[in-house]
């Protein structure tokens, strides 16, 4: 199995902090940026057109058989947009999710308060490519209080023991749109260890890691390929999510 990490495309929450450098009145699941779309869009056309610089001589594109997301607008609004270029259906894995889930904080009381997050109702009318998952709950797929961070590195553990169950051991080229706090857990849970404490590796809006898993062996190929975001005000530098 080859696995293409890619984070979505500058969100709300993003810009709001590039511009003020504070997350005060940040979206609990913000949108895409018109930066975010144009992102999302050379993400797409680049999949579809190149082939991986790191691939066969004789490949002529990057061959993705299979497209996952995170049930966040952010990440599913890239996804559709990647999907829908390289004709690939994308299949919603609510475990993709951002660290911390869906919330806001309350600041009078200092706490994260979890909020519902899109209904399947939703998710049907605003992404009608997306494969339906009819367990979503009506009321919205995050149905719980904010994720700690000690949960974290079980939910990165799951979501890597999945995807071997998966594509362990097939020719399959996975690619899931996800989110730059939770990348940090997933690298961690493919290393091996519990957290990565003394270094963070920064994971630019649609940046994509390449991790191939051949033979029980887990290789890092590259890391935020950032390459066909040619205009440089598509590379822009948000480590938050």
């Amino acid at each position: 199995m080859r696995l293409y990490f890619v984070r979505h495309g500058e969100s709300e929450n993003n810009e709001l902090y590039r511009r003020t450098g504070s997350d005060e009145g940040r979206s609990h699941d913000p949108k895409l940026t018109d930066i975010g779309w144009k992102q999302a869009q050379a993400t797409a056309n680049f999949l579809a057109t190149h082939r991986d610089p790191v691939g066969d001589m004789d490949e002529t594109n990057y061959g993705i058989t299979h497209v996952y997301s995170s049930l966040m607008v952010r990440a599913l609004s890239t996804a559709s947009v990647i999907g829908q270029r390289l004709g690939v259906k994308v299949i919603p894995w609510k475990d993709w999710h951002e660290n911390g889930g869906i919330y806001l904080d309350d600041r009078t009381t200092n706490q994260k308060i979890g909020l519902p997050g899109l209904c399947l109702e939703e998710i049907r009318e605003n992404f009608p490519d997306v494969i339906l998952d009819e367990s979503i709950p009506e009321n919205g797929w995050w149905d719980r209080p904010y994720e700690e961070r000690e949960e974290r590195p079980v939910r990165a553990r799951r979501v890597l023991y999945e995807l071997l169950d998966r594509h362990g051991g097939t020719d399959d080229r996975v690619l899931v749109v996800s989110h730059g706090g939770f990348y940090m857990n997933f690298l961690a849970a493919v290393l091996g260890v519990e957290e990565i404490v003394i270094a963070w590796f920064q994971l630019n809006n649609c940046g994509i890691t390449r991790i191939d898993f051949m033979d029980g062996d887990r290789r890092i190929v590259y890391h935020n390929f950032l390459c066909h975001l040619s205009d440089r005000a598509e590379v822009m530098n948000n480590i938050f999510s």
